[in-house]
């Protein structure tokens, strides 16, 4: 697969840069913004997301038995905390909306974990990285050759 353009307009790549940045300040986890880009971005498919997120995340901690295993985080009791499993459940409501809405009781699941700023925050990390992976998938962006 070749990619298609590597050129991304300098105005649109800065804002949903600082999308990003400001959506993952705004959750105050690190590696817990790891983990919700890094699921979205199984689920998208990203490749390039996927290779820049999982060094990412192992830069802020993220333990690797949870790097293994998010694929499959419902099934890994133990693994994921109720927290980290919220923020999961809501990143695949909001991730896939091929299904309808985002449940009730997924966005409720998550409310009872973060306040409403970090929510809006988890929200805003969801929306941008599906972004992100939508724009690298649409470009054919191969992993690597991302900086830090």
């Amino acid at each position: 697969m070749t990619a298609r353009t590597r050129l991304l307009d300098a105005s649109v790549a800065q804002a949903m840069s600082a999308l990003s940045a400001a959506a993952k300040r705004g959750l105050g986890d690190p590696a817990l913004a790891e983990l919700v880009v890094i699921r979205a971005s199984q689920l998208n498919h990203c490749a390039f997301c996927l290779d820049m997120h999982l060094r990412i995340a192992r830069e802020h901690g993220v333990p690797e038995r949870q790097l293994d295993l998010l694929a499959a985080w419902e099934e890994a009791e133990g693994v994921f905390d109720e927290r980290e499993r919220a923020a999961l459940a809501l990143t695949e409501a909001v991730t896939v909306l091929t299904e309808g809405f985002v449940p009730d009781s997924v966005y409720e699941t998550a409310a009872k974990h973060f306040d409403d700023a970090q929510l809006a925050h988890l929200i805003g990390l969801v929306v941008a990285i599906n972004n992100w992976n939508r724009v690298m998938v649409s470009r054919r962006i191969p992993p690597g050759g991302h900086t830090a």
